[in-house]
């Protein structure tokens, strides 16, 4: 799947419609951002099966301040409506894949039972 534009117009529908979606915020003034997307766009190329979103924070600033976004790169994984991971800075591809997975594995019914 290709990595998708997100904005404030369709980022709701996105979470809604989508288990599992991750967010690059980034800019494009950025240099660790700009050095991060191929990355980004390889590992979102092995799973189609989850939605890979960026957010240009210059043009997207309410997105950025909902998500508290401090500093560039920063990552947001949200499976089943939920933020469950944020992680700013540009992630090596090994660590991303990792951060990916193990997404993927994350039980959300046990995760809100613990938050309950």
């Amino acid at each position: 799947m290709a990595v998708l534009e997100i904005t404030k117009q369709n980022i709701k529908e996105t979470i809604e419609n989508n288990e599992l979606v991750i967010l690059d915020f980034w800019a494009a003034w950025c240099g660790p951002c700009r050095r991060f997307a191929p990355v980004f766009e390889t590992v979102a190329f092995k799973h189609p099966n989850v939605v890979f979103g960026k957010v240009d924070t210059e043009a997207e600033q309410e997105l950025a301040a909902q998500f508290e976004v401090m500093s560039i790169p920063t990552i947001a994984v949200i499976k089943e409506g939920d933020i469950i991971f944020v992680q700013p800075g540009a992630l090596p591809a090994d660590v991303f894949e990792q951060v990916v997975e193990k997404a993927k594995e994350v039980d959300m019914e046990e995760v809100r039972r613990q938050n309950s």
